[in-house]
């Protein structure tokens, strides 16, 4: 299951049926559970833990230092869940002391070929970052999430979950659940009703929603005033409550 070009430090702990293809280099610290197969060229450093039925691609470098002027070579960490697939040339940093000192990958997310996961940033579950697609430091890109290709995000922005980037967006605020964001400069465009309808979310829950994206977009309200309205309208919506959660955590403010 192992080539015999590859290079596996005897630190690295990996389970009986990994696969390591041609010339990869697994070093020291490394955690690899059952089910997940390596390609061939892939460079994967320490500390790092991967996950079960992982599949990455050939080219990929995971669990390098952070490229972070302060960081001196502290132990940081790299977490990857299960069943996510990381395409070819995707690198993926390991955190930093000035956060949690780690940054985490949730389940079942698609990194296509070239993407960007900067250190401490924090990734959900079912998200897909398309060609190109780059997080800066510190990112909190929550599940289901779909950034399209060449998007690039901010530093310390908080994207919502559900929400979608249109191809080459510059986001430099928070994006809300729900919300499709495109454009030059990067704005809102509506609500991701498609998005909703393929994972499940009630018409209702989508009316709500809908009815939300004027009033945080089209009111001219302050955003304090907008969450209030939400909140009366939220109800029992699990969804809508979700959003007005978010607004009321941002960081650095949201895209109007």
């Amino acid at each position: 299951m192992i080539d015999p070009t590859a290079i596996i430090d005897k630190k690295a702990e990996l389970a009986d049926d990994v696969v390591i293809g041609p010339y990869s280099v697994i070093g020291p610290d490394v955690r690899i559970d059952s089910g997940t197969v390596i390609g061939s060229h892939v460079v994967i450093k320490g500390p790092t833990a991967i996950g079960k039925h992982n599949r990455i691609y050939q080219f990929t470098s995971i669990g390098e230092d952070p490229q972070d002027k302060k960081y001196a070579s502290e132990i940081t960490r790299l977490e990857i869940g299960d069943r996510n697939t990381i395409r070819e040339f995707a690198t993926m940093h390991r955190g930093t002391q000035q956060d949690h000192s780690v940054t985490h990958i949730g389940n079942d997310n698609l990194f296509m070929a070239y993407t960007h996961v900067a250190h401490d940033c924090i990734i959900g579950d079912h998200v897909i970052m398309a060609n190109g697609a780059s997080l800066a430091g510190h990112v909190c890109l929550n599940s289901h999430a779909i950034l399209g290709g060449f998007t690039l995000v901010h530093q310390f922005t908080k994207i919502g979950q559900y929400s979608f980037a249109a191809m080459g967006s510059a986001i430099t605020q928070d994006v809300p659940p729900f919300i499709m964001v495109g454009g030059k400069p990067t704005k809102p465009h509506g609500i991701n009703s498609v998005g909703m309808e393929r994972n499940g979310i009630s018409s209702e829950d989508i009316r709500l929603i809908r009815k939300a994206y004027k009033i945080i977009y089209k009111m001219n309200l302050r955003l304090e005033d907008a969450i209030d309205q939400m909140e009366e309208l939220a109800g029992d919506s699990k969804e809508l409550s979700l959003m007005v959660d978010f607004l009321r955590n941002v960081s650095r403010g949201i895209l109007r």
